[in-house]
């Protein structure tokens, strides 16, 4: 039997052990991941001293650069062991985070089932059916009373329409003629005013005075511009 086997089978008197919570072994994980992080830092740091230490001897102490060299070959071992345990944790811690999270979920959701349980077991579906009858029958009866309330109550409504049409138009056409009567007429004059006599304007009889002279003529009476324009026409 390896050691190994032996380490797991000594520790079989743990089964009357509890187990441990999901909390303890996550944390447990974590401080492990924690440990073998700083070890990393560790073995970084030795295998850059030894790899200058084997630098700085080179040719003049080939023993000590080769003592140097072996180390850092031990120490990038260990570093790759780790690193390879630390991929395993991680993948155990994830696991194990993800399960914690789906017992949860699952506990949740079984205390949920239980209270809807609990609920349902004072429901009897007869009894809601009863109740939702109940309910629609007295909506029904509210809806008579507010449409009975609603109706238009007539007392003695036996006119005739066409009698109380004509009474409407006398009254109307009494008003009528009494706002006719109250209109005054303005009084038209018996006769009409005399117009005066019209007499020519100033400008004909300019016209007319103008009528038999020479364009010379005219010409003295006109405004400068049309008196040059006339002379220019002229020539």
């Amino acid at each position: 039997m390896s050691k190994l086997g032996k380490f797991f089978k000594g520790g079989g008197s743990s089964k009357s052990r509890a187990a441990p919570s999901p909390q303890e072994a996550l944390a447990r994980l974590r401080e492990t991941e924690e440990m073998l992080g700083k070890k990393q830092e560790y073995l970084e740091n030795r295998i850059q001293r030894e790899l200058a230490l084997a630098k700085k001897h080179g040719t003049q102490n080939k023993r000590a650069a080769l003592q140097a060299l072996k180390r850092k070959k031990r120490f990038e071992k260990q570093l790759t062991q780790i690193d390879g345990t630390l991929s395993t944790i991680e993948f155990q811690r994830e696991a194990l985070e993800n399960s914690h999270t789906n017992t949860e979920v699952l506990r949740n959701m079984g205390f949920a089932a239980k209270a809807m349980k609990a609920v349902h077991e004072n429901m009897d579906l007869n009894k809601i059916d009863d109740l939702m009858q109940e309910i629609t029958e007295q909506q029904d009866i509210a809806q008579e009373i507010s449409e009975a309330f609603s109706q238009r109550v007539g007392f003695g409504d036996g006119f005739d329409e066409d009698e109380l049409m004509a009474e409407l138009e006398e009254l109307e056409q009494e008003e009528l003629n009494k706002k006719m009567t109250n209109i005054r007429l303005p009084n038209v004059p018996s006769s009409l005013p005399a117009q005066p006599d019209r007499k020519p304007s100033m400008p004909s009889v300019a016209r007319r005075s103008r009528a038999g002279l020479s364009p010379a003529q005219l010409s003295e009476h006109l405004p400068g511009r049309q008196k040059k324009r006339m002379m220019i026409s002229n020539n």
